[in-house]
């Protein structure tokens, strides 16, 4: 996209700015601190809840990547390793940890976002949830700048049942991907690290490589060297330069699982750009089921 066209998509965004951010600074955040916030720990990994009790931001309840945000089975080739939760689970998920379709929900982990923290904030999006963001830096940015701690049981009252029909964000499945992979009007994101793309190394799946046709736009370019997110100018014009002219049904977003892809999909927003298709099957998917693939050995 050449400055003119970028110069239009940043007076789209310039527009939009009275809208809630998708992503909160850890100043802004103490600020917060004695209005109705409900923050959410959304740490994973080994020991993560173990974590979450030992310390976290004061207030904060915890979700659990595996049991609260995905319904993992034992079958990857359906769905991934991280598929989507029933509308009813994920309601139930809601209601059990005190959140109202009023609630301003902050939400953070300790990979900045790309841990699980963005994908909390895609599924509430995703069910008509505006009112969500993330913590720009995560939990160590809040408690560097001061932001109290704990280790006690966090209180809070259980709510209504959260009401969710559908999700309101867009979504590919991996037949619609093999669709667009070599479609000159379509454009396959993968953003896992250049390594894992490349096929050179794969610590959580079975098959190094990656989707035929996708481009590699890694994720953690969308932070700057101190881990933060780059600004929204930087980023609009990043991924305009990316996208070109290209509607945001034309773009599929993917990673290993679903998890991190929600990462870019944030930055996106951040920028102003409307929030393209996530396929949440990603690379745990495809490269279970016999699709064609893009391996080390065929380069």
């Amino acid at each position: 996209m050449g400055y003119c066209g970028w110069e239009i998509q940043k007076n789209n965004y310039l527009k939009m700015t009275h809208k809630l951010s998708p992503i909160i600074n850890p100043e802004e955040l103490i600020k917060l601190q004695q209005e109705s916030t409900v923050l959410i720990d959304a740490r994973a990994g080994l020991n993560a809840e173990e974590n979450y009790k030992k310390e976290h931001l004061k207030d904060a309840r915890y979700v659990d990547l595996n049991k609260d945000l995905a319904t993992v089975g034992t079958e990857p080739a359906k769905g991934g390793r991280h598929p989507l939760p029933s509308f009813e689970k994920f309601s139930q998920v809601l209601s059990k940890i005190g959140i109202t379709p009023t609630s301003h929900v902050v939400v953070y982990d300790d990979k900045n976002g790309s841990n699980a923290a963005a994908r909390f904030w895609w599924m509430l999006r995703a069910a008509g949830h505006e009112k969500v963001q993330v913590l720009n830096g995560g939990i160590q940015a809040a408690i560097k700048i001061g932001f109290p701690v704990s280790s006690e049981t966090e209180h809070f009252e259980e709510t209504e049942k959260y009401p969710i029909q559908e999700w309101k964000l867009l979504l590919a499945d991996i037949e619609e991907v093999e669709r667009a992979r070599n479609n000159s009007k379509n454009i396959v994101i993968d953003v896992r690290d250049k390594n894992r793309f490349d096929g050179l190394t794969e610590p959580l799946d079975l098959i190094a490589g990656h989707i035929p046709g996708a481009i590699n736009v890694p994720f953690i370019e969308n932070l700057n060297e101190d881990g933060f997110y780059h600004s929204r100018e930087a980023l609009n014009k990043k991924y305009n330069e990316v996208l070109g002219d290209l509607k945001s049904e034309d773009i599929i977003v993917h990673c290993g699982s679903g998890v991190t892809a929600c990462h870019t999909l944030l930055a996106m927003d951040y920028a102003g750009i409307p929030i393209p298709k996530l396929y949440v099957g990603s690379w745990s998917e495809w490269s279970r089921n016999g699709r064609e693939m893009a391996l080390k050995e065929n380069k």
